[in-house]
């Protein structure tokens, strides 16, 4: 028994799941998990078909993307996840796509206005998107300045990762996190439908206005404020 099997066979289940999502196609995408007691994430490895992936194939690296465990060259975005791994504590999963409507929103650099319900069920404000990398940073380490991309986008916003926890890169695709490695995954596939949805909107009606803030609110705090009553606590991720 190796003793990093179950934080493997986490990452695993969270990577089998991008492309049953309709989240990732080919090779495109990662999930991580990490184990803060150990100081480790396991990731996908680099360039593998979902289809022929096994959980021994995950690889152990820690927050300096320093392989520990695994034969296989992890993921080439491990240093984006090690970068929030380090600068975000309450984090405990990864997830990155190209899916559709996402990246056509990262490809367009902009922001995801929040106009319905199921946003704001969500998030209270429009999905962020980070402008294309400065030249400086594309020409250091690309990886690892994508990571530190997305840390001063919300930083100058001034919101949350707590509270934000999806994000575009510009001309990029999308990065997601949670609590967990599966609740990142969820929030792929919400960020994937919202930006679908946004897209479909501003078809039937191009310029329509962000919904009403009292709206966004009550949707808002009915699943996530100290009233919350939407869904089960032992349910949540």
């Amino acid at each position: 028994m190796n003793k990093y099997d179950a934080l493997k066979e986490e990452a695993f289940a969270a990577n089998k799941q991008l492309p049953a999502l309709g989240l990732v196609l080919f090779t495109f995408g990662n999930a991580s998990a990490v184990d803060r007691r150990e100081g480790v994430f396991a990731i996908k490895p680099s360039g593998i078909a979902y289809e022929k992936l096994t959980p021994d194939q995950m690889v152990i690296v820690d927050f300096e993307a320093r392989v520990v465990d695994g034969t296989l060259r992890p993921s080439s975005d491990t240093k984006t996840h090690a970068v929030l791994y380090k600068e975000w504590e309450g984090i405990g999963g990864i997830a990155h796509t190209h899916s559709t409507y996402a990246t056509a929103w990262a490809q367009a650099v902009q922001d995801i206005p929040i106009l319905g319900t199921t946003h704001a069920d969500h998030l209270t404000t429009d999905i962020p998107c980070a402008p294309p990398m400065k030249d400086e940073y594309i020409h250091d380490d690309y990886e690892y300045m994508t990571g530190y991309q997305i840390v001063e986008e919300l930083r100058e916003r001034q919101w949350s990762y707590k509270e934000v926890e999806m994000i575009l890169v510009g001309s990029h695709a999308p990065f997601t996190w949670g609590t967990t490695v599966q609740k990142a995954v969820y929030n792929s596939a919400v960020l994937e439908s919202i930006a679908r949805m946004a897209w479909l909107t501003l078809q039937i009606r191009p310029g329509v206005p962000s919904m009403k803030d009292t709206l966004i609110q009550k949707h808002y705090e009915r699943k996530h404020g100290e009233g919350r009553y939407y869904g089960n606590e032992e349910f949540k991720f």
